[in-house]
């Protein structure tokens, strides 16, 4: 399936360049969240005619994710779980909980931003969990899971 980007992509390309994927990527991910368009001739024609104001947007999307880069520079939140004596939790602190817990604090951050590479936290103490803010920004912030008790 040839594709138009609309916008950057992580690992596939950018803004303007025509990839081919998989059917099943570019119907049910890239078209119906407005990364991709097909590359018929219209659309084609369409998208030069609207280039400037897809580079705007992307400039716009990825100065915003800077500016929320410099806001998670310094912060970091402590979550309270319920843990045995050991340290263990009874249970785990995910990506919700994370994110949840930096809303709170004043610094909007959706679920699916937050990326645990080694799963969920399951133990008190200090982590680093990364951010995925756009495309080319990413940053590391401090959560500490302390004991409720």
């Amino acid at each position: 399936m040839e594709l138009i980007l609309l916008q950057k992509v992580k690992n596939l390309g950018n803004l303007g360049d025509k990839v081919n994927v998989k059917p099943g990527y570019g119907r049910n991910y890239l078209v119906p969240q407005g990364k991709a368009t097909a590359a018929t001739a219209a659309n084609i024609a369409e998208f030069e005619q609207r280039r400037a104001e897809y580079e705007a947007r992307a400039n716009q999307q990825l100065a915003g994710a800077e500016a929320r880069k410099a806001q998670f520079e310094d912060l970091s939140v402590t979550i309270k779980a319920n843990a045995s004596p050991e340290g263990k939790l009874f249970g785990s602190v995910g990506p919700r909980d994370i994110a949840d817990a930096f809303t709170n604090a004043g610094a909007a951050l959706d679920k699916s931003e937050v990326v645990m590479s080694d799963g969920p936290i399951r133990h008190i103490g200090e982590f680093e969990v990364q951010l995925h803010l756009h495309a080319d920004i990413d940053t590391r912030v401090k959560v500490v899971v302390v004991s409720e008790d």
